[in-house]
């Protein structure tokens, strides 16, 4: 039996069935790791943890991008 988990990014709801961590996440979708913050269920994420932190089901995952300009 095949077990799918559903996650949530930025609002928008993502069905996975492998297990994932926060950086492939990252990856996956290109964000520039050097210029977002992200929260996870609530709660600011610190980047070292990033690679440790496997995803579960319902998570919640917001990314806020950081944009300069003038």
């Amino acid at each position: 039996m095949t077990s799918f988990k559903i996650f949530y990014l930025n609002g928008q709801s993502y069905c996975v069935k492998v297990n994932i961590t926060l950086s492939d996440i990252i990856n996956y979708f290109n964000f520039n790791e050097s210029l977002l913050v992200l929260e996870y269920n609530n709660l600011i994420c610190e980047k070292k943890k990033w690679g440790e932190i496997n995803l579960k089901d319902r998570d919640r995952i917001e990314i806020v991008t950081i944009v300069g300009g003038g």
